[in-house]
């Protein structure tokens, strides 16, 4: 069974990957981690239409990952660093898991071979 962060259930992780999985989103993730940025600017970066920006923002929004703020006609995102640490406490789990399978499959190939009882001592099979 998979193992989840104490912050995140299994559907959360999902939907932040999903969000992920888009280059344009990734992209959008990217700007944001410098800061905050308008719809207008974000849509610029991408070179994609306001109404593709948005629709991109509700699935980074529904993950948790970005929050929106509308000031006058202004519509700026914001990244939620929390939600990222979710995705990074996941992959850790997973990294620690393969290396420590890693380190036991090297352990095992550096070990001698066995030898062989029907092969007496000196000669090779």
């Amino acid at each position: 069974m998979l193992k989840y962060s104490d912050d995140a259930s299994p559907a959360q992780v999902d939907a932040l990957f999903h969000a992920l999985a888009d280059a344009s989103r990734r992209s959008m993730v990217d700007r944001l981690s410098r800061g905050p940025a308008s719809v207008t600017e974000l849509a610029t970066l991408l070179t994609i239409t306001l109404a593709a920006v948005v629709q991109h923002l509700k699935v980074l929004e529904s993950s948790g990952l970005v929050t929106t703020e509308k000031v006058g006609r202004v519509r700026s995102a914001t990244l939620r660093t929390a939600a990222l640490a979710s995705v990074e406490a996941w992959i850790a789990d997973r990294r620690v898991t393969w290396e420590r399978r890693y380190d036991r499959l090297g352990a095992f190939l550096d070990s001698p071979t066995p030898q062989d009882p029907s092969t007496p001592q000196g000669e090779t099979a």
